[in-house]
């Protein structure tokens, strides 16, 4: 494990402030600010705990057995759907908005 790895670690509590995440025997934070480019109301509208998600590693505290980590670099919104798509919510939005697009495409 180093800086920049993609690692799936489990989602264990939630606060206003970022999200706290185990991976093996280390903890981590996701920092609301590494959640989205996007303005987030609520981390809770997107992520919830018991979640497994990809995140990058940012920094690495061995003495502590801490992770600083980034949902955001793992998992980029694509360029084009940010031009098609007002974000309001994060990652929230596009998953409401993915039936209809289906059903669009399919016609």
């Amino acid at each position: 494990m180093k800086l920049n790895d993609n690692i799936v670690c489990k989602i264990t509590g939630i606060q206003p402030y970022g999200v706290f995440v185990s991976y093996d025997d280390y903890v981590g934070l996701i920092h609301i600010s590494e959640v989205s480019d996007q303005y987030v109301a609520s981390i809770e509208d997107i992520l919830c705990v018991g979640d497994e998600v990809e995140a990058t590693i940012l920094e690495i505290d061995e003495e502590q057995k801490r992770l600083k980590l980034s949902f955001k670099k793992a998992n980029p919104i694509h360029p084009r759907i940010k031009k098609m798509v007002k974000i309001k919510i994060g990652f929230q939005s596009l998953f409401k908005a993915l039936p209809f697009w289906i059903d669009k495409t399919k016609k």
